[in-house]
């Protein structure tokens, strides 16, 4: 992928510019001229999309979601989303590469829980496990009014099915953040849109926010990864690029169409499962390249267009509170397995893509539908043992909006004492 940078009229005098070195003038051309080149490859903001928030952005908001901001007292005075400012997202590979590249204390809070969970689903009305490998609906409990002790147990719910889901929700963005912050430190993520005044609840609007989605195109990602970039519709796992990736991801849908805006979700400990056992044993401690959804400039080669964050994890993982291994690959972000040559890597890699998303027995599909007007729906899912995807099939005709927080785990591990979900269970 190439870019042009074309220095405009309204940048800083030429004896300025000549002074710097080309890197810096480069940084200063994207930074500080609305009109350059914007080289942040898969940006989750349409270019033409100013900085801040955003009037026009306003007028176009769900009467749900605007009602759901007014209760929570969010200042909507500016416009919406919260765009962030060109002049402070990193321009180059090495400058994003340092953002969380350290270990942070980490707190597994489903190690502290019930592992019967009286508290949690002794007080809901009801307990739906809506496949037998993926997938439980909780009935007649607010996220909002969750004791601690409900909070570890929901997180050991979430660990053991994977995605867990709460219809009927009245909730606040500030509690959602809330509820982020006891499961781990929230990303706050340098490039896509948010609630105003609220870093860390990233806007899910994709209405809003792209504009070459298309019904032929939207699910070319899930054939080939190079066809990514379209959104949310092809199969991935949230933030695999970081150091401690995510765990808990809570996203809450405060408008939904009326058919159709659903997101499907499969099982990386099932996928293990349905491996040889001579591929397991061959997986079992290997590890993977994972890569960012956006792009940078490498400092050294800048006009070599943008280039992905890269981290390196194992490729099967050991989730702490369960003890069970999952499959950690995802088409979008997976880049290459660690000692083996690109061809063989590559043909391993799409056959364990497509163990992930072609098995529907170990997939669950949730329509997001709440059976009270003016209440969202909230799905609470581990990224640590899970893909999942957006089902476009409204095609934008009816509003789809929600918000997203995410809550980083710990640093990837494989424990090769750790057994399968099937094996532990027997």
């Amino acid at each position: 992928m190439s870019q042009t940078i074309t220095l405009q009229n309204n940048q800083p005098p030429v004896a300025q510019l000549e002074a710097l070195s080309i890197d810096r003038k480069i940084e200063n051309i994207i930074k500080n001229n609305k009109d350059s080149a914007y080289v942040h490859s898969g940006s989750a903001t349409r270019k033409d999309v100013p900085a801040g928030a955003n009037p026009e952005g306003l007028k176009k908001l769900p009467p749900s979601t605007l009602k759901r901001f007014q209760k929570a007292g969010v200042d909507l005075s500016e416009g919406y989303p919260a765009v962030p400012d060109k002049s402070k997202i990193p321009v180059f590979l090495d400058e994003a590469f340092q953002i969380r590249n350290k270990e942070y204390p980490y707190i597994e809070r489903a190690l502290n829980a019930d592992p019967e969970k009286k508290a949690l689903l002794g007080a809901a009305k009801e307990v739906i496990h809506l496949t037998k490998k993926i997938g439980t609906e909780i009935v007649g409990l607010q996220l909002a009014d969750l004791t601690d002790q409900q909070k570890d147990e929901l997180a050991l719910l979430v660990a053991e099915r994977v995605v867990v889901f709460f219809r009927d929700q009245d909730l606040s963005p500030q509690k959602q953040l809330e509820l982020g912050h006891y499961w781990g430190q929230v990303e706050v993520h340098a490039q896509v849109p948010r609630v105003p005044g609220l870093d860390g609840v990233t806007v899910i609007w994709q209405d809003y926010t792209t504009t070459n989605l298309t019904f032929k195109n939207n699910n070319f990602g899930n054939f080939d990864s190079k066809f990514a970039g379209l959104g949310t519709q092809n199969w991935h796992s949230d933030l695999v690029h970081e150091f401690q990736p995510a765990g808990i991801t809570h996203l809450h849908n405060d408008a939904i169409p009326d058919v159709g805006g659903d997101t499907a979700w499969s099982s990386g400990y099932a996928a293990y499962d349905k491996l040889s056992p001579a591929l397991q044993q061959f997986l079992d401690g290997k590890e993977a390249i994972y890569v960012s959804a956006h792009g940078y400039l490498d400092r050294d080669d800048p006009f070599s267009g943008p280039k992905k964050i890269e981290r390196r994890h194992p490729i099967i993982r050991t989730h702490p509170a369960t003890g069970w291994k999952a499959l950690f690959v995802n088409r979008s972000m997976t880049k290459s397995i660690v000692g083996l040559e690109p061809p063989e890597s590559e043909v391993i890699l799409n056959y364990l893509f497509n163990v992930l998303e072609k098995n529907t027995d170990i997939q669950v599909r949730f329509n997001w539908k709440s059976s009270k007007p003016g209440y969202g729906t909230s799905a609470l899912w581990d990224n640590r043992v899970s893909n999942h995807s957006t089902i476009w099939d409204h095609e934008g005709l009816e509003p789809r909006h929600g918000t997203r927080v995410t809550s980083l785990a710990e640093i990837p591990f494989f424990d090769p004492k750790s057994k399968s979900q099937r094996e532990a269970l027997g």
